[in-house]
């Protein structure tokens, strides 16, 4: 899997950046937020994280400036009938701070805003990212609580809901990470 590019500009559109790369040029997606926080030019050198999606007929490469970004696209993507395209709407729309706010408020008005999105389809993803906004805020946990965030990344990893996922880590005594697993999915067997 490609998970990072670093390459030289070879061509830069809105939704689109081709990196060059050792000789070999790739055509990455990006969001309009993403194209708007890009300030090299072609030719400059720039760096990617990017989520490589694998198909029988296609190989296509996403690419992300920031963390966050590329976590709302993988768990956008997720989603029964969200594909990469309206994942992509999505972050062309609002910033995951901003759609963070709009999943709290269960705001389906603002949900509709992004092109592609019905009623049916935007109350479908509101269901579905129901408690992700607790995601955001498990970003920011301090560096010397990153056992803590192996054990969410862990949960994460065996198909807990985010809810779920905070209920379980909610005074957990800081211990080695199998430990806190452990005594995590203990929890989680008792809700």
């Amino acid at each position: 899997m490609i998970i990072a590019l670093e390459g030289e500009i070879f061509l830069k559109e809105p939704t689109k950046i081709a990196l060059k790369c050792a000789g070999v040029v790739y055509e990455v997606f990006i969001s309009l937020q993403t194209s708007n926080q890009i300030s090299q030019k072609i030719g400059e050198t720039l760096t990617l994280l990017t989520t490589h999606i694998l198909r029988e007929d296609a190989q296509i490469l996403f690419g992300f400036l920031e963390k966050n970004e590329q976590k709302l696209f993988d768990t956008l993507i997720k989603i029964n009938g969200v594909g990469p395209k309206v994942a992509m709407a999505i972050l062309s729309t609002y910033t995951p701070q901003t759609f963070a706010k709009v999943v709290e408020s269960n705001d389906i008005t603002s949900m509709q805003r992004v092109p592609g999105i019905g009623p049916k389809s935007a109350g479908r993803i509101l269901v579905e990212l129901s408690g992700w906004s607790l995601e955001l805020s498990h970003n920011t946990l301090p560096k010397e609580d990153s056992n803590l965030h192996q054990v969410i990344l862990a949960l994460e990893s065996l198909g807990y809901k985010n809810d779920i996922i905070h209920k379980a880590t909610k005074d957990l005594e800081p211990n080695e990470v199998g430990q806190m697993v452990k005594a995590a999915l203990k929890k989680i067997q008792g809700l």
